[in-house]
């Protein structure tokens, strides 16, 4: 028999909770659906007002993966939905994440959270620069904290503000608040830095996707920003082996990564990292919601 619970006052059937979906750590789908409970309230700021596309891994990161942005089937009538601008398809919809029980209900199909950098009362119109700092093997987040530290630089020289995360995967992203802009024209700007930082640190970044120009070096994604494109979700949990999350982290983190960390695994945040570090920092991305803290493009 499938269990119920109820959240907010809403029925939800929770299935598979003794699966195991990280294998290295045993990690059930009963432990990742009580991580998301707790960390509610950190996640939805970050969720909410914002289409979310769906990368499910109901069979864990060995088993099938499928990237989706319509609301899956089955999606309850009080699950929020909203119009998005698609030129293949006028009429699509997708689900938006406002409250506890829908954030349930989605962490019960297995997902990965993905967003973009507009919000739902203006498509395409940015409010969030990102960057996303991909390693070429052999570089690792080492390298990628130290053009982090590049960035953070180059973006203050314009007056803008840089947080850090994890990807939850092997590098960083770098999140900058913005007045809302055309996302066409933060993705120019964001295209335009990393441009920047390869002809300042040539031996350490490239700004092109062509896996050729890769190894050893640092891509600054700046694709993230275009209108159509999403990004991780802050506290998000990603399709790995260990329950890995994309989660925010200091600038003395990054410093430490960049000149004294003794192995990329000092910036690998698991699940059960989360909560202790909300009660130390908070939500280190807060500020992201402070008007008076984003920036204008040059």
């Amino acid at each position: 028999m499938t269990p119920l619970t109820e959240v907010d006052g809403r029925r939800l059937a929770l299935s598979n909770l003794h699966k195991v979906l990280h294998p290295v750590t045993g990690t059930t789908k009963g432990e990742v659906l009580h991580y998301y409970a707790t960390v509610g309230a950190a996640i939805l700021p970050h969720l909410r007002d914002r289409p979310v596309s769906f990368l499910r891994y109901p069979d864990g990161p060995d088993g099938q993966l499928f990237f989706t942005k319509n609301p899956p089937p089955g999606t309850p009538s009080w699950v929020t939905t909203t119009p998005v601008p698609r030129s293949e398809d006028p009429g699509a919809r997708q689900v938006v994440i406002q409250d506890l029980a829908s954030l349930m209900w989605a962490s019960n199909l297995v997902v990965e959270f993905h967003t973009p950098q507009w919000r739902t009362s203006s498509p395409a119109v940015a409010d969030r620069l990102v960057l996303d700092l991909d390693p070429g093997p052999p570089a690792t987040v080492v390298e990628c904290c130290r053009v982090a530290l590049h960035l953070r630089e180059r973006l203050a020289a314009d007056g803008l503000e840089a947080f850090a995360k994890t990807s939850g995967s092997k590098g960083l992203h770098l999140l900058v608040p913005v007045v809302p802009t055309p996302s066409a024209q933060v993705s120019a700007y964001a295209r335009q830095l990393a441009v920047e930082a390869e002809a300042a640190l040539p031996k350490l970044v490239v700004h092109r996707m062509a896996k050729a120009l890769r190894p050893g070096k640092v891509f600054v994604d700046h694709s993230q920003n275009a209108a159509a494109k999403t990004t991780a979700t802050p506290y998000t949990l990603r399709a790995r082996a260990r329950p890995a999350v994309s989660a925010p982290v200091t600038w003395e983190e990054v410093e430490d990564g960049a000149h004294h960390a003794a192995t990329p695994e000092a910036l690998v945040l698991l699940m059960d990292d989360i909560t202790p570090r909300l009660e130390r920092y908070g939500d280190l991305l807060a500020p992201l919601f402070e008007p008076e803290r984003a920036g204008r493009l040059p």
